[in-house]
């Protein structure tokens, strides 16, 4: 057995798992070349791999959540190569203005009947709440009311959706509530499909970065966003969301968050799905606010996007013989990749969902309607 097999293999043990095993989590490696790959580039390495059908699993979803519940990417010394994203993190500003359309040309401008394979009805590619039900299209629904109840929308209320997507959640407040929305984005597949859909709707859709808000609104939310931003551009974020909120406004941001403070994002990720992306800690978010909100409430939703992605692979494999007319079998496994591997992410623990309620200093607290 090879330094790299036996390392690896001794390593999946650890957590659970065995080669050409049995069981539903463990792995079969179908090329050998798979170990070193694996060692030296971790999880960019093992997502490559697999993208090559050098592995296979039953269910990626449960490999993924035993191997970060065993903290093995924590016990594997990184690769020289992965230092450089890090290094390029503390030195540039990746998710500055003339770079943030990176992550729009790569991802949100994709096919849009792609997303639309595997999304709810609102097209809602953020996590859903699965309070009551199993049901994805009845959890994203539950998700909206949720913001709706936390923002204590109210038909006068002039409101920024920072973010935006296809506008599912800028529809279903004006449609439910009756107020005004303005949404921003910078996505132009998305924005033109908005476009067509919502005219006959109180909604205003804004090509602009984040930077460039103008206006004053009663209420802001801000929904799977944040991830965007970049940590050396939070405090900018809060600034603008500052500037534009009304002094008795409710802000609520909705964003994945990460357990400790990173300025870089998983190396297969930012190669193939999120380009420049990066997860913020609650210390990061706290510190980009302090002097400006108060937090009001913090909710926990990570378990919630367990489901959500599952949901979602669910869809995509069921739409698969639809897509695979557009698509290589290269990209299938590379979408189940991101997406299974995510929700084991999820399962661990590994990763966390977050919606935190901001006020301005004075503002009574918002009562909770929840």
């Amino acid at each position: 057995m090879s330094g790299s097999k036996e390392i690896v293999t001794e390593l999946l043990t650890d957590a659970g798992i065995q080669v050409n095993g049995n069981n539903p989590c463990d792995i079969q490696v179908h090329n050998d070349k798979f170990y070193d790959r694996a060692l030296s580039l971790k999880n960019l390495g093992m997502g490559e791999a697999y993208m090559d059908g050098w592995w296979e699993c039953e269910r990626l979803d449960q490999f993924v959540d035993r191997l970060l519940s065993a903290e093995l990417p924590e016990r594997v010394r990184g690769s020289w190569k992965l230092l450089l994203p890090v290094l390029k993190a503390l030195v540039f500003n990746l998710q500055s203005l003339g770079r943030s359309r990176i992550i729009a040309d790569r991802h949100y401008n994709l096919d849009n009947e792609l997303f639309f394979s595997f999304l709810d009805p609102y097209n809602q590619y953020s996590c859903a709440y699965f309070s009551g039900t199993e049901d994805l299209k009845q959890a994203q629904l539950n998700k909206m009311d949720l913001i709706i109840a936390k923002l204590r929308l109210r038909p006068s209320d002039n409101v920024l959706d920072i973010g935006f997507g296809w506008g599912g959640l800028a529809r279903y407040v004006a449609e439910k509530v009756g107020c005004h929305v303005t949404g921003v984005n910078i996505a132009d597949e998305q924005i033109k499909y908005a476009r067509e859909c919502l005219n006959h709707l109180p909604i205003n859709i804004v090509n602009c970065d984040f930077r460039d808000i103008t206006g004053k609104f009663d209420k802001i939310v801000s929904v799977g966003m944040f991830e965007h931003v970049g940590y050396k551009n939070y405090r900018t974020f809060m600034q603008v969301v500052d500037k534009s909120l009304k002094n008795d406004g409710i802000f609520l941001l909705h964003t994945i968050g990460s357990n400790s403070s990173q300025i870089n994002t998983d190396n297969w990720i930012n190669k193939y799905i999120f380009p420049n992306g990066m997860l913020p800690s609650i210390a990061q978010i706290a510190r980009s606010a302090e002097g400006m909100f108060m937090i009001e409430d913090l909710h926990n939703l990570g378990p919630h996007y367990d489901k959500t992605l599952m949901a979602w692979n669910s869809n995509f494999q069921n739409s698969w013989s639809e897509l695979s007319k557009r698509y290589d079998k290269r990209f299938k496994r590379m979408w189940e990749y991101y997406l299974l591997s995510c929700a084991g992410a999820f399962r661990s623990r590994y990763n966390q969902l977050w919606q935190i309620v901001f006020t301005k200093p004075g503002c009574l607290q918002p009562e909770c309607r929840i």
